[in-house]
């Protein structure tokens, strides 16, 4: 999701095309999602992403968030905004993954109104895994990597 340069300067990033994202979560919105303004505050959208990376990871055997040896970190995380989203609409966050190393991951995540075709946010965030008692990074175990490389993107021309 990187911006294109315009005369040296940076273009504001573009909404994510649906397509472009191989699994989808579907993500319930709360009343008390919305704030004073009447759309979702912009710091639920971080939980949506969260939320749907590792609903995902369970879902495939990826993730054992109560006993698995491997705890993911989050160390950065971004989002652009498009369109408003809100209570009580139904949103779909769509997952893919734009780098895969040997302990860390780069997660893109779109958010889309159910059956949008371009995102109204789009973001990313990076989970680096560590052993659960350590807390030193450690190799991503292999039920992990083979659910995460299904979901990596693939780069266009040029990037």
């Amino acid at each position: 999701m990187t911006a294109s340069l315009s005369h040296g300067k940076p273009l504001r990033a573009q909404p994510q095309a649906r397509d472009s994202y191989p699994v989808f979560r579907e993500i319930s919105t709360r009343w008390s999602d919305n704030d004073v303004y009447g759309h979702v505050n912009n710091v639920i959208y971080y939980s949506w992403f969260d939320t749907a990376v590792n609903a995902y990871l369970i879902e495939q055997g990826a993730l054992d968030i109560h006993d698995g040896q491997t705890i993911g970190l989050v160390i950065e995380t971004q989002c652009n905004y498009f369109a408003s989203l809100a209570f009580p609409q139904a949103v779909e966050a769509g997952i893919r993954v734009a780098h895969l190393g040997s302990s860390s991951v780069r997660y893109e995540v779109g958010l889309f109104a159910r059956g949008a075709s371009q995102s109204a946010a789009a973001g990313h965030f990076v989970h680096v895994y560590v052993d659960r008692q350590t807390r030193r990074p450690v190799p991503l175990p292999e039920p992990l990597r083979a659910a995460l490389q299904s979901l990596l993107r693939a780069e266009p021309a040029g990037e």
